[in-house]
């Protein structure tokens, strides 16, 4: 599911810096420095946000929502 693929020159660096750092086995602890960081960082929960979205409206129906039977109900009945 594409949300958006936009990033600024700065983000696509930070983004670089991140991955290559856990490629090397470190951390990106340093990448939260960089002016762009809280730009990327925002945009990921952007995405996120959307994508749960999404899922959600797949998992409705445009009938409703159709309660189960009572067992007593069933049990009165049968």
């Amino acid at each position: 599911m594409r949300i958006s693929n936009s990033f600024s020159e700065g983000e696509i660096q930070v983004l670089e810096f991140i991955l290559q750092t856990l490629l090397r086995g470190g951390t990106p602890s340093m990448a939260t420095r960089n002016k762009d960081f809280a730009s990327v960082y925002r945009k990921v929960m952007t995405m996120k946000k959307r994508v749960e979205e999404k899922k959600a409206e797949a998992k409705t129906s445009s009938v409703g929502t159709v309660a189960a039977a009572d067992d007593d109900l069933q049990r009165k009945a049968g």
